[in-house]
């Protein structure tokens, strides 16, 4: 029987973003190729806008980057009306893909040790 134990999003993947008027654009990076299939059955664009709650009011849509192990995903009104004419920080896309870094994973324990550890502060 195997087992399984959920980790955050950050000790699988990193993010990059950018963001053009009212559209924030957030990639997932899967550390390890054999981490990326798990990204992709579990980080879908309903569960990363459900993630963010409130702060994408538009469409999420999720495209697949198979040979970079990357997830893409373009949220249309997650951005206060644009990042000049926001008052609200906290959207930006950089924020958005540091607070995903924090979705839990439900990770094998075959895959555990591909992990990134945190380095102590």
């Amino acid at each position: 029987m195997s087992t399984h134990q959920k980790v955050r999003l950050e000790r699988l993947a990193h993010t990059r973003s950018g963001d053009k008027g009212n559209t924030s654009n957030i990639a997932v990076f899967a550390y390890e190729p054999a981490l990326y299939p798990l990204l992709k059955e579990q980080l879908t664009a309903e569960r990363f806008k459900a993630f963010h709650r409130t702060a994408i009011r538009g469409e999420v849509l999720r495209y697949e980057v198979d040979n970079l192990h990357a997830l893409n995903f373009v949220a249309h009104g997650a951005l206060g009306g644009g990042v000049s004419r926001s008052l609200s920080l906290d959207n930006y896309g950089k924020a958005l893909s540091a607070a995903i870094l924090g979705y839990e994973i439900d990770v094998p324990e075959a895959l555990l040790p591909l992990l990134k550890t945190r380095l102590p502060a």
